[in-house]
């Protein structure tokens, strides 16, 4: 086996040290294991019309008295790269259907009465650490077509300078209609898993969903 000098011994003391203190040992670890968050159609039901309320709350618009129909949830959870950083003051775009599975969206098909009183549609951005949380309903399930429904699911739309945008879907654990759905079974198992948010707490009586977001540097 070929000697190593002491002097090499040194040289490699002096590197494994450095690469101790700045992390990357851990940053190299931890891309090996993280993928992208995987992409999604953006679907038809994008919102079309502004409105001025697009804060974190979805379950109460400014001026209504009352409160979004529904299961109230929230989800939180954390934007990073691939190398496990966290990704701070990313735009995160969040549209929903509302409780009985409507969208406020003019072309929604879906003869179900649409909550007035659901915000529907947020815009808001990680915190210095990558973190987001907001709070809203759980999506109703609703006819994509005579023999698909789409199982409860939230849009996101995650963006920053730097990164690729990434427009995905976030699904729901033990939902029976994931495994009839034509988008989750085009997913591969790894990918299914990277886009199910997991029930991790209740806050009160409100179940807390965590769902973290992978995004993927901008290639030049």
């Amino acid at each position: 086996m070929k000697k190593i000098s002491r002097r090499k011994m040194i040289q490699f003391g002096i590197l494994s040290g450095l690469v101790s203190a700045l992390g990357v040992n851990a940053g190299i670890a931890k891309a090996s294991v993280l993928i992208p968050t995987p992409d999604e159609t953006e679907g038809p039901f994008y919102p079309v019309k502004d409105q001025q309320d697009k804060d974190a709350d979805l379950t109460q618009i400014k001026g209504h008295t009352v409160a979004a129909q529904g299961q109230h949830i929230v989800v939180s959870g954390q934007v990073q790269n691939v190398a496990g950083y966290p990704v701070a003051q990313a735009a995160l775009d969040i549209w929903q259907a509302d409780a009985h599975g409507r969208y406020h969206h003019p072309r929604d098909p879906n003869p179900a009465r649409p909550d007035e009183n659901f915000q529907g549609w947020a815009i808001i951005r990680s915190d210095e650490n990558g973190l987001f949380r907001f709070k809203t309903v759980m999506p109703g399930a609703y006819p994509a077509s005579g023999s698909w429904i789409r199982p409860p699911h939230i849009h996101f739309k995650i963006s920053k300078p730097g990164y690729r945008v990434l427009t995905t879907q976030m699904y729901f654990p033990a939902e029976k209609l994931n495994l009839s759905d034509l988008l989750w079974n085009a997913k591969s198992e790894r990918e299914r898993t990277a886009m199910t948010a997991q029930r991790v707490a209740k806050q009160g009586n409100l179940p807390v969903y965590e769902y973290n977001i992978v995004l993927d540097l901008l290639r030049r």
